[in-house]
């Protein structure tokens, strides 16, 4: 498993809760460090080194937001989950300014929050393979810029991709002939991994479908419950 003995520090003033999670955590297989408060957080997180973070909101002495700007003056990369009770989109927003990658509502079921570690943590490990330098891509008889977003068949007029089917294409490109998580792709490209955004990339997969189809060897198979692979036959 990928997301296998990744540390986590989980900062809740919940006792109680706080403990639950961290039992349910390590019970699939992840390290988990629990502190109770943000100063504790904070001396944690100076000593160690964590794949990632979850952060109450609402707790003493420091809350959540200003444990996140301490976290990301220290460490840029670490990805970071927000827990709160708070709803309103104001809240929602001055989380993800100050560097959150995903923020959950409480009360939360245990199992989605499970779904977003491990598409965050595959995201991150993503970035190392998917050589951000890269933009130039041949698919089949296609080419792909994806800096300019343009896609070609072969001389004819190139087609101008909308970002998220250059993002979406280019990121089915890096996984060419192999499994793109579903998850990924919409933590990645969508930042949220819901009903709504899920519909939503189904609905770019049909578009880019209909742009490869002008080669017969080119074709984006549906993996059920998993996710996507671009195929590319080689021409006999």
């Amino acid at each position: 498993m990928e997301t296998a003995n990744k540390k986590i520090l989980l900062v809740e003033d919940d006792q109680n809760f706080g403990s639950i999670l961290k039992d349910y955590l390590m019970l699939n297989d992840f390290n988990v460090v629990l502190a109770k408060n943000g100063m504790e957080g904070f001396e944690k997180f100076k000593k160690d080194t964590y794949d990632l973070c979850i952060l109450d909101v609402m707790m003493p002495y420091k809350d959540g937001y200003t444990l996140a700007k301490e976290i990301r003056e220290k460490n840029k990369e670490v990805p970071i989950i927000f827990l709160t009770a708070k709803s309103m989109k104001e809240d929602v927003l001055k989380g993800y300014k100050v560097g959150a990658d995903d923020y959950l509502n409480k009360p939360f079921d245990s199992e989605v929050l499970l779904l977003k570690i491990k598409a965050i943590i595959q995201r991150k490990a993503s970035d190392v393979k998917s050589e951000p330098a890269k933009f130039e891509f041949q698919i089949g008889a296609l080419h792909l810029n994806a800096k300019l977003r343009f896609l070609t068949y072969k001389n004819e007029e190139p087609i101008k991709l909308s970002p998220k089917e250059n993002e979406l294409l280019k990121m089915l490109a890096l996984y060419e002939n192999d499994l793109m998580p579903r998850e990924l792709a919409l933590t990645k490209i969508w930042r949220d991994d819901n009903y709504f955004t899920s519909r939503s990339m189904d609905v770019y997969i049909a578009k880019l479908r209909k742009y490869l189809k002008v080669d017969e060897n080119v074709e984006i198979l549906n993996i059920h419950g998993e996710g996507f692979r671009l195929v590319v036959k080689n021409k006999s």
